[in-house]
């Protein structure tokens, strides 16, 4: 089960099997994460529009990481994305949208389906396991996500609510921390995007903030900006 604001989704078939996707490169949405979105290009307002008239899901996925381009000259997309609910909306006056998606489950790509709109719409299949799949049911390294995450807030002198840190439910925290420490590389995005479980996505994510903090010099005069 998966909840996004009001709405509680509880198997695969509450979700659609084709929503209308946003590519956009090095964004990171998981199950249960929150992303803000600034949205301002003609297409994508016109697809906020869509959406906030029907279920408010639309799928977050990066642009092909080899970067091949279709024969319309659109990128190719990576396949597998995450199906985000539109929980908070509003309107900037000028002419923007500032949007959060909550994550709900992840995705692949079936195909792309020709569309009368102007963004882009894919058949896709929903991961099952990202709405049943128990909290707890995996164990995670919950000490070791811990300790790589104080030494990433003391390389960027930043601080957090360790209570609530030590408090949150691992399915939340690893979410949480992944979309906040990942470096930008897309390609780093989409690993801990497809990892095959929370386990999985707790490993990698402790693996490449190791590597980030050692090539931003963790160890070799103090901290400085790894992003």
């Amino acid at each position: 089960m998966a909840q996004a604001g009001n709405r509680v989704y509880r198997e695969v078939s509450d979700l659609p099997e084709r929503v209308p996707v946003f590519p956009l490169s090095g964004a990171l949405l998981l199950p249960g994460g929150q992303l803000p979105l600034n949205i301002f290009e003609p297409r994508y307002l016109e697809m906020i529009d869509d959406a906030m008239a029907s279920d408010r899901l639309i799928g977050m996925i990066q642009p092909s990481l080899d970067g091949t381009l279709k024969a319309n000259g659109d990128p190719e997309l990576c396949r597998v994305g995450c199906l985000g609910r539109i929980t908070s909306f509003s309107e900037s006056g000028d002419g923007r949208y500032i949007i959060a998606l909550q994550g709900v489950a992840r995705f692949r790509v079936i195909e792309e389906e020709d569309s009368r709109r102007h963004y882009r719409l894919c058949r896709i299949k929903a991961f099952a396991g990202d709405l049943t799949e128990a909290a707890g049911a995996v164990p995670v390294n919950r000490q070791g996500l811990l300790s790589i995450f104080r030494r990433y807030l003391e390389a960027n002198q930043l601080e957090a609510d360790w209570e609530s840190v030590k408090s949150a439910p691992d399915d939340l925290l690893v979410s949480a921390l992944c979309m906040m420490m990942a470096p930008q590389g897309a390609a780093e995005r989409q690993a801990l995007l497809e990892a095959e479980d929370l386990q999985q996505r707790t490993e990698t994510l402790i693996a490449i903030t190791e590597m980030a903090l050692a090539e931003d010099g963790e160890d070799e005069g103090g901290p400085r900006t790894l992003n």
